[in-house]
């Protein structure tokens, strides 16, 4: 069974932070709450943790995974983007938004879209993701916590530990959660391209 936290959604208590970071550099996998909904999260160079989340979620090979970042300082580590983009990516973050961007030569391959070459980035909107990014001191793997069969995440704290409890090494709770997606916009078409709109409003990336 996994440890299970009960963390303030406001004010998360440091000290219980710092045990879930223990647990993700020590190569697990953490259930925590974003603006948006529950996530998965894993340490970014963790191969076994990255196929244990395709297997709980039943993804295929080519299903994008999401880097989350605490502010847009490690984008130029991961991403390309030139000045325009930048602007509109800073006036949007922190918030529930997905970019996916042209990934760097830095960025191992097993993150990238195979096809495209291409990386998710997300900046969320919630003190306890801010916490767990300031503390483990670079971004973070993440993944909806979306169950195969379902058609909406997963939001009940107590209904994450029925479903999850047993598969995953931590469960942050913060209380329920949102079961909104993020909106994902893409950059890498050459024109700008809203692959899905979720809870951040879109307006500013219409064309």
């Amino acid at each position: 069974m996994s440890q299970y936290f009960k963390v303030h959604p406001v004010d998360p208590q440091r000290r219980l932070l710092l045990r879930a970071v223990d647990i993700i550099r020590g190569g697990g996998i953490v259930v925590y709450p974003t603006d948006s909904s529950y996530a998965f999260g894993w340490n970014i160079g963790d191969k076994a943790a990255l196929d244990k989340i395709r297997w709980i979620r039943q993804t295929q090979r080519d299903h994008d995974f999401t880097l989350v970042c605490r502010d847009l300082s490690d984008i130029a580590t991961y991403a390309k983007v030139d000045n325009s983009e930048y602007r509109l990516l800073r006036a949007h973050t922190p918030g529930p938004y997905t970019f996916i961007l042209r990934a760097t030569h830095e960025t191992p391959k097993r993150l990238q879209d195979p096809k495209r070459r291409s990386i998710g980035i997300r900046v969320p909107d919630h003190p306890i993701a801010q916490g767990l990014l300031e503390i483990l001191g670079e971004p973070l793997m993440s993944s909806t916590l979306l169950m195969p069969g379902d058609s909406v995440p997963l939001t009940e704290p107590e209904e994450v530990v029925t479903r999850v409890g047993k598969l995953v090494d931590a469960i942050i709770d913060g209380g329920a959660c949102g079961m909104e997606p993020t909106s994902i916009i893409d950059f890498t078409r050459g024109e700008i391209a809203i692959l899905r709109r979720g809870k951040g409003d879109t307006a500013a990336f219409e064309t």
